[in-house]
């Protein structure tokens, strides 16, 4: 006999304990670039603009964000499951393409099919666990999933860094996304369930109150321009990412254009996604208790100050550790705050699509974070285009303060009707 179906992180605990540890896969494929491959770019490749070694992180940005657009409607029509296998098996050339590449528009290519990779795996690990948990740990639930995924990148991001000193670095990103790429599919396909039946079950204690948006565009429409709480997340989401791929691309750079090594460079690119994967098991549960609001206004604004700390710090080891840390804190309040905030604001029925929409405009923040920050540090310099990046952040986060936020319903449906 067939269980019930029932909402709640206790009652979904097995498949919920192993979409988290799934999901720290699916970041450990992003982290075995963290520390390296920018290096990889002058030193295998002999690159000498920052702008054509950033064309990685841009390629990566904007599949992943069209992916993430994409995602939600085909979840609707494929079911989840089915989309988080195709997504793993996006990720199964990408070793192949880093380790035999002759030039670095192979590596630019893998990093298409792995932003197609994270876009459909990652998107659905989040939309499988909200639909599991419920909206009364909705905040909770996404901590997790954030903080494992964030835990995946820094603990590839370190030993990438660590073992490059030994061994040659495209080599270890190679194999690593390798063993990743294969776990992830055999988990995917063999061991997690279908959640179909647990969005019907939330959606009946919704009743029909409100319509759900028929399709894709009138979602787009609706979570970017006229909800103010969707759009306000969408700015923020992307303000976040502008961060982020200036840490990813930029700031290896940045620290060995100053005279750090390998392992120092290493442990800044970890600390940062450590502070931010750990930060996540306190902050969402926080905003299930403090609101989703202040954690992402206070958020926003403790990133800009990270990133002024960075430039005060002038590419020095201790600073930039300390600017990593406090970036990754900041991070830690905004991530599973964000997209909990989305679900609140979303119908279960369109909570897929919703989410997908906000993940595009969060992820389109990678390719607009790379180009600002190629063509800054390549016209002017990198302390430039940190600053510039800085200031829209703390504006991200002003902007935010300044919405008005409702209350967030409470509803928490235990068994099937």
């Amino acid at each position: 006999m067939t269980a019930p179906v029932r909402l709640g992180l206790r009652a979904n605990a097995g498949q919920f304990g192993l979409l988290v540890a799934l999901n720290a896969l699916v970041g450990g494929m992003v982290g075995l670039e963290r520390s390296v491959l920018p290096l990889v770019g002058k030193q295998d490749f002999g690159l000498r603009s920052t702008s054509a070694i950033l064309a990685f992180v841009v390629a990566f940005g904007a599949a992943k964000a069209l992916t993430n657009l994409a995602a939600g409607e085909l979840a609707e029509r494929l079911g989840r499951k089915r989309l988080l296998v195709i997504g793993w098996l996006f990720a199964l050339p990408v070793p192949l393409l880093i380790g035999l590449a002759p030039s670095w528009w192979f590596i630019v290519a893998a990093n298409l099919l792995l932003g197609v990779n994270q876009g459909f795996a990652w998107s659905m690990t989040v939309v499988m666990k909200i639909d599991l948990a419920g909206p009364r740990r909705r905040g909770l639930a996404l901590g997790l999933n954030e903080a494992a995924g964030y835990l995946g990148v820094a603990a590839t991001a370190f030993a990438t860094g660590a073992l490059a000193v030994s061994y040659a670095p495209r080599t270890v990103v190679w194999v690593g996304a390798a063993l990743i790429a294969a776990a992830g599919l055999l988990i995917s396909v063999f061991a997690v369930r279908d959640t179909g039946a647990h969005v019907a079950l939330e959606q009946h204690a919704h009743g029909d109150r409100v319509a759900a948006h028929a399709g894709l565009r009138s979602a787009f429409v609706h979570a970017s321009v006229h909800d103010p709480i969707l759009r306000a997340c969408s700015q923020a989401g992307l303000v976040n990412n502008l961060n982020d791929a200036l840490a990813w691309g930029l700031a290896p750079l940045y620290l060995a254009a100053h005279g750090a090594g390998v392992r120092q460079i290493a442990v800044v690119a970890a600390v940062y996604p450590v502070v931010w994967g750990a930060g996540q098991l306190a902050t969402g549960w926080l905003s299930d208790h403090t609101g989703r609001k202040p954690l992402i206004a206070a958020g926003m604004l403790v990133q800009a100050g990270a990133l002024g700390l960075l430039v005060a710090g002038n590419g020095a080891f201790r600073p930039s550790f300390a600017a990593a840390a406090l970036l990754g804190a900041g991070t830690a309040m905004v991530y599973p705050t964000l997209i909990a905030a989305v679900s609140d604001a979303t119908q279960p029925r369109d909570r897929a699509r919703i989410v997908g929409v906000y993940r595009f405009w969060r992820d389109f923040g990678f390719v607009l974070g790379a180009l600002i920050a190629g063509i800054g540090a390549d016209a002017a310099s990198p302390r430039a285009a940190i600053l510039i990046v800085a200031v829209l952040t703390g504006a991200s986060g002003l902007l935010v303060a300044a919405t008005s936020w409702q209350p967030r319903p409470v509803l928490q449906p235990a068994a099937a009707p």
